[in-house]
């Protein structure tokens, strides 16, 4: 695949599957054993573990939206800065929602292989989340 085809693979992902809500693109995207290394050592393994670890920000945050702010991509690797954006209007992880709003940045590397996604790496700034939320980061 080309890299134009895998950046287009990795807006999918976050148009259709973070801002729509279209878990399924999941299984269409990535390899079956497709694990996501995201923060605080939270793995996601598999299309249906990625679609677990969507569904808490979904459900946490109904109104999240992504915007790509960069992307570029080398060989058979993308790299997507982002902003979210979303009103904490349900429970996160056993974080009660507080109603307000919050803007994360973060990057992404994802890796493909055979025309899928296979893995990932991803970093947010999850202390200015809390921040903004008004909430002590969990640990402390």
């Amino acid at each position: 695949m080309s890299v134009e085809e895998n950046e287009e693979k990795v807006r999918r992902v976050w148009e259709e599957v973070m801002n729509k809500g279209e878990l399924a693109v999941a299984d269409e995207l990535m390899a079956a054993n497709y694990v996501y290394h995201g923060p605080g050592g939270v793995d996601a393994k598999g299309p249906e573990g990625f679609k677990q670890y969507v569904a808490i920000y979904r459900t946490a945050f109904p109104d999240i939206h992504c915007t790509i702010e960069d992307m570029f991509g080398e060989g058979e690797k993308v790299v997507s800065r982002f902003t979210l954006r979303g009103t904490h209007l349900g429970d996160m992880m056993g974080i009660a929602p507080t109603g307000k709003k919050a803007e994360i940045i973060g990057i992404v590397i994802s890796h493909f292989a055979g025309g899928k996604e296979v893995e990932a790496w991803g970093s947010y700034d999850t202390l200015a989340m809390y921040q903004q939320l008004g909430i002590s980061p969990p640990g402390q």
